[in-house]
């Protein structure tokens, strides 16, 4: 692999080949049997993940090449670090190979042939130990995506619970409740959003109790398998993108999972609120005033603002329920946030400092980007309902006033909201992300877990 200083050297030749050096830029040495040679740019640590997922994207389309010409598929390949990579470099490296050429069809076809090993050739006696955590984060991207991609015929709430309890592991006790539940328990903001649909909703609850943990970190994720905007009906040009509107429950899902499988020394409860907002008779309405868990009334202005009826419920009986010391709730929540963070970025709004400071410096450690937001309390007067206790969609900024009505359900504990809505979903290769559900917030989450403990 190729690291010059920056991306403004001049380019290198090698055997015939000419290399820019710029990060994930690729090319093929001729030789005996496939070889490349891979630039890294300045060599930053975040570089290193692009180059590795253009590293897997080019021996995946060599290794379909020569299958396609007659040729054995090889399943290995070698890989030979700069004496220079360090821990951080060696983790961005992993997770751009290992979600690079992560793909998502479902077809009657063959799976197209795909390197199974690559050996990591260096001297650093550290890098075992960093490729299995690195490892842990890659897998709890991919299987983000896997549970955001999988098209909602299939993915209906029972669905999506049950797979969670599937998937969860060992470590990790898992309760799913059914709607006969939600109703005797008060979960209104649930039961209003599913009632629309013939597929009724559920609550995935998630357990994972270390011996020795003294911090209890609750999770709450957005579990919408389908949304059609319900009588406030979305647009039909993009609605097919409504199946991932469950990549924050999602996210959770595959975070707690990883965090029990890395054994991190900190108590986590995950709540997945799990509903598929549909049109029928029994839809909720605009005009409708919905009980919460707890008691708490919502003056409902929109039935397109579904998720934050769904995370209303569940943050009320997270915190009244289990008592946590830190409340993170993960959501595509607002298309306002896709406005003013484009798509390559999650925003993120804390009522604590420390806990913001926290998501965000996790985030950084493994490659998803945040921006704080402000939780700007002229508008908070906005949310205060004039029939109910509060308004689901006050006027004002959309993604402020969202997290301010989320924020009447924390109970004043440290809490932060990530919006995901603009980076849950990508169109185009970058990085690491392949088009379709990109798997984010799942490493923040881990690392945020790791970072508490």
């Amino acid at each position: 692999m190729a690291a010059p200083d920056n991306d403004d050297v001049e380019p290198l030749e090698i055997e015939g080949v000419r290399i820019s050096g710029k990060a994930g830029d690729v090319q093929t040495v001729p030789g005996t049997g496939p070889r490349w040679v891979a630039g890294l740019g300045g060599g930053e640590p975040k570089q290193y993940r692009k180059t590795g997922a253009a590293l897997v994207r080019a021996v995946h389309a060599s290794l379909a090449e020569d299958v396609e010409n007659g040729g054995k598929a090889f399943r290995a390949v070698q890989l030979e670090l700069p004496e220079e990579a360090s821990g951080e470099h060696v983790t961005e490296l992993v997770l751009g190979l290992l979600l690079g050429g992560y793909r998502f069809k479902v077809t009657a076809e063959d799976p197209k042939p795909v390197v199974r090993t690559i050996r990591l050739v260096t001297a650093d006696e550290a890098v075992p130990e960093l490729v299995e955590r690195a490892a842990a984060l890659a897998a709890a991207t991919a299987l983000t995506r896997d549970l955001a991609n999988t098209p909602s015929n299939v993915k209906t709430p029972a669905w999506l619970a049950d797979t969670a309890a599937r998937v969860a592991g060992s470590r990790v006790e898992v309760t799913v409740r059914d709607e006969k539940w939600l109703a005797a328990e008060g979960f209104g903001g649930v039961l209003a959003v599913g009632g629309g649909s013939a597929r009724p909703p559920r609550l995935v609850e998630m357990t994972y109790q270390p011996a020795g943990a003294t911090r209890h970190l609750l999770l709450v994720g957005k579990g919408i398998t389908f949304d059609t905007g319900g009588l406030s009906i979305k647009p039909a040009d993009g609605m097919h993108l409504m199946r991932t509107d469950m990549a924050g429950g999602a996210a959770v899902i595959a975070a707690t999972r990883a965090i029990a499988a890395l054994g991190l020394p900190v108590r986590v409860t995950a709540l997945v609120p799990c509903a598929e907002n549909h049109v029928s008779g029994s839809s909720y309405r605009p005009g409708d005033i919905v009980r919460h868990y707890g008691g708490k009334t919502t003056e409902v202005g929109n039935t397109d603002a579904e998720g934050r009826m769904v995370l209303a419920d569940a943050l009320a009986y997270g915190i009244r329920k289990f008592s946590p010391d830190y409340v993170v709730d993960a959501a595509t929540l607002t298309g306002a946030m896709k406005v003013s963070l484009g798509l390559r970025t999650g925003g993120l709004f804390a009522s604590d400092d420390a806990l913001a400071a926290a998501v965000s410096e996790a985030g950084a450690r493994v490659g998803e980007a945040w921006w704080r937001m402000p939780l700007v309390e002229d508008y908070a007067e906005n949310v205060r309902g004039e029939f109910g206790d509060v308004r689901q969609t006050p006027g004002g900024p959309g993604g402020i006033t969202a997290a301010l009505f989320l924020r009447e359900f924390t109970a004043g504990l440290p809490w932060a909201h990530l919006d995901i809505a603009g980076p849950a979903r990508s169109e185009k290769n970058y990085d690491e992300v392949v088009p379709g559900a990109t798997g984010f917030a799942a490493r923040t989450l881990v690392e945020l877990a790791a970072s508490l403990s």
